[in-house]
């Protein structure tokens, strides 16, 4: 049995607070080799994570053009979500960690078994997960810390 995820999990991963700059987000990224950082309040409540593709516009979205609009009755009729223009907008503009952070990621709970977050690794083709208890987080699970789990077995 390849065990819970809290007994492969790095505790105490690096993490960043809301209001890091752009550039301490660089820096510890960087200094640790890490694609990703977790984004947490002072009370160590996750509130989101600023990974590489964050940070870089790819370039199907490096035209922030306004969506596609018609003018009727005086008014404007957008023809496409601005939802997705205001995110892409929002992340160009970036000044701190809570501008470029993708909210609510992906997690697993400390206590879930180690094939559950494979599963999840798997299916949101992501290489590490937050792992979170009761909302707060308390470690960092790997695609590599999941496949030694399993391949232990």
């Amino acid at each position: 049995m390849a065990g819970l995820v809290r007994e492969i999990m790095t505790t105490d991963p690096v993490t960043v607070d809301p209001e890091a700059t752009v550039e301490e987000v660089v820096r510890l990224m960087r200094r640790h080799e890490l694609p990703g950082l977790p984004v947490v309040d002072a009370n160590d409540h996750l509130l989101g994570i600023v990974t590489e593709s964050d940070l870089v516009l790819s370039d199907d979205e490096g035209d922030l053009h306004i969506p596609h609009y018609l003018e009727l009755f005086g008014g404007i009729v957008f023809l496409e979500p601005l939802r997705r223009f205001e995110g892409r907008l929002r992340k160009a503009a970036a000044a701190a960690a809570r501008d470029m952070m993708t909210r609510d990621p992906v997690t697993v709970e400390a206590d879930d078994p180690v094939r559950k977050a494979a599963r999840l690794i798997a299916d949101s083709g992501h290489n590490r997960l937050p792992v979170v208890d009761d909302g707060r987080l308390v470690g960092v699970v790997t695609r590599v810390d999941v496949l030694g789990a399993l391949a232990a077995e």
